[in-house]
């Protein structure tokens, strides 16, 4: 019998089901209009250690802003009786205790996911208007007669959206102070995407500013302030010990490396089971493993939650939706600082290898440039990399064992390399360079390397073997039918590169690399039949030959400056 389709197994039930919630961060909408899968029991866990400030600290599109609106609804003090979003939740179950804190306090919540700008001025501007309408919802400040005429001028600046920085900076303490006030019970303070105006501040140049505001606002909300119930926080980096929250010493930190909540951001494996079942494809959970799974917080296996739920909304057709959900600026600044070794790193991870390295878990984004090996603890954070082992190293961070996550990161590392390559290298060289390489065109090969040395990069003249090294790695990972690794052993020694095809019926390459400063044509020629004759004499090829592949092409690559010259052989 044919198969049906998953489109057809979705139609063959006969329920009307719940819409999918893309893309719907509001809790009482998800909670009742769609399929929500219940993150209730995170507030139990919260109520049962009380800390006055938590950080969560997650990838994008992971659940972090509808979890803080589920907090919101839960906790803020209303006039509309909000328990009717919980009573049939997980939470309701679990007692009188929890349920007295339902509907209890005040509540500030700004989300920063929007505060996507190029300058401090209309970043500063953003988030004016975002308090400005924060404060428009308690209006009752405005003329309570339990607020004074300072606290009322403030207010009114703020809600009016004319408050300067200095003024600004005071917003969450002028505002918890009202509240406390008013409603005779301090607030909450809810920060949801921390870091976005951060992270922009770094990419666009006003790092400095935005986080001198930063640490004057977040501060005076959550720092000594005893006009504060409790403070939460989400974003992708955690709280660097130099950075915004110096001195902050009643926050909890929940990273991914941490077991606490670890189940609360992402669907777990059963979530996903149940899922596929209510929408009649539950044959499709393999595929939906292969693809979205493999992310691991804490002890808990997690799918991407926006992956998951755009695979069902698009027929279960299994595609990269993640790719397209934010900013990948990131990946441009690990290219730009890429040496040989972190090429050769990326490309292993593509090729579905790991790897041990050490994780600092408080990485801030100005070490990218001056700690180039800060860039793992960077894609970890940002969902690019799960970890398969930790080991707890003596400065109280990690080194743990990396590698890609699923199917669907594997092709964002792809397809993004690949275009933040295309600025440095265009897509028309690289597709001559690797017909070149593939018909054993010196010639041909030479010239593409002469024109991308000439017009990629100013000056070479202190390039050392390692720049080149790195170069001709950035080169080889814009091919997608070979596996590229570099510096591995193989017969007598170890090569430079090499690219072992996909497909053994097609050829191998193998490359060894020379510099040297200021050598004229003559002693080029002489040093790239220096590095071919090593492959040769060094049996580079027996590991390729040992899998199978008959053809391999092997090339001694000689640079000085901005000059190459290539000596080819079979």
């Amino acid at each position: 019998m044919e198969k049906k389709s998953a489109m057809q197994n979705m139609a063959a039930k006969p329920a009307i089901r719940l819409p999918l919630p893309i893309g719907v961060a509001d809790y009482r909408l998800a909670s009742t209009e769609y399929y929500y899968i219940d993150k209730t029991l995170m507030i139990k866990e919260f109520l049962d250690e009380r800390p006055m400030v938590s950080l969560f600290t997650r990838p994008r599109r992971f659940g972090k802003t509808l979890n803080m609106d589920m907090l919101r609804t839960f906790f803020e003090k209303t006039a509309e009786d909000t328990s009717v979003y919980f009573r049939d939740k997980a939470i309701w179950q679990c007692g009188e205790r929890y349920r007295s804190y339902q509907g209890k306090y005040p509540v500030i919540f700004l989300t920063f996911k929007d505060v996507k700008f190029t300058t401090w001025q209309e970043t500063f501007q953003s988030i004016r208007e975002l308090i400005a309408k924060e404060a428009y919802r308690h209006l009752e400040l405005k003329d309570s007669d339990r607020c004074d005429a300072f606290d009322k001028k403030a207010f009114l600046r703020l809600q009016q959206g004319n408050a300067d920085e200095t003024e600004l900076a005071n917003a969450l303490a002028d505002l918890s102070l009202a509240l406390h006030k008013h409603y005779g019970i301090a607030p909450i303070i809810i920060i949801d995407e921390y870091d976005i105006p951060i992270q922009q501040g770094y990419m666009q140049g006003f790092y400095d500013k935005v986080i001198l505001f930063m640490r004057n606002l977040f501060s005076g909300g959550l720092k000594d302030n005893k006009h504060l119930s409790y403070g939460f926080l989400t974003g992708i980096l955690r709280v660097a010990k130099e950075s915004i929250f110096s001195g902050l010493n009643n926050l909890v930190i929940n990273s991914v490396l941490d077991n606490k909540y670890s189940e609360y951001f992402g669907f777990t494996a059963s979530e996903v089971q149940q899922m596929a079942a209510y929408y009649g494809v539950a044959d499709k959970y393999a595929e939906l493993c292969a693809w979205y799974d493999g992310y691991r917080f804490g002890r808990t296996e997690i799918f991407n939650p926006w992956s998951v739920i755009n695979y069902f909304n698009s027929g279960c057709e299994p595609r990269a939706f993640w790719q397209t959900t934010g900013s990948n600026d990131i990946i441009g600044e690990i290219i730009g600082v890429a040496d040989a070794e972190i090429y050769e790193r990326l490309t292993s991870l593509v090729n579905g290898r790991s790897f041990v390295t050490y994780i600092d878990t408080s990485v801030i984004y100005p070490q990218i440039k001056s700690n180039p090996s800060s860039i793992y603890s960077f894609l970890l954070v940002a969902g690019y990399l799960k970890v398969l082992k930790t080991v707890p190293a003596f400065s109280g961070d990690f080194m743990c064992e990396v590698a890609l996550p699923n199917k669907e990161i594997a092709y964002v590392y792809n397809k993004e390399i690949l275009q933040k390559l295309d600025k440095l290298i265009p897509m028309a060289a690289a597709i001559l360079m690797q017909e070149a390489l593939y018909s054993a065109d010196s010639q041909k090969l030479k010239a593409v390397m002469q024109s991308l040395l000439a017009n990629s990069v100013s000056s070479f003249d202190t390039a050392g073997e390692n720049f080149y090294h790195g170069f001709m790695l950035g080169l080889c990972a814009l091919l997608s039918n070979a596996y590229v690794t570099s510096n591995r052993e193989a017969g007598d020694g170890r090569y430079d590169i090499q690219l072992m095809p996909k497909n053994v019926a097609l050829p191998g390459i193998l490359i060894e690399l020379k510099a040297e400063k200021h050598a004229d044509a003559e002693q080029l020629k002489k040093l790239a039949a220096v590095a071919l004759k090593q492959i040769h004499d060094k049996n580079y090829a027996a590991d390729m030959q040992s899998h199978g592949v008959k053809t391999i092409y092997k090339y001694g690559v000689a640079f000085s400056g901005k000059k190459v010259e290539i000596e080819v052989g079979e």
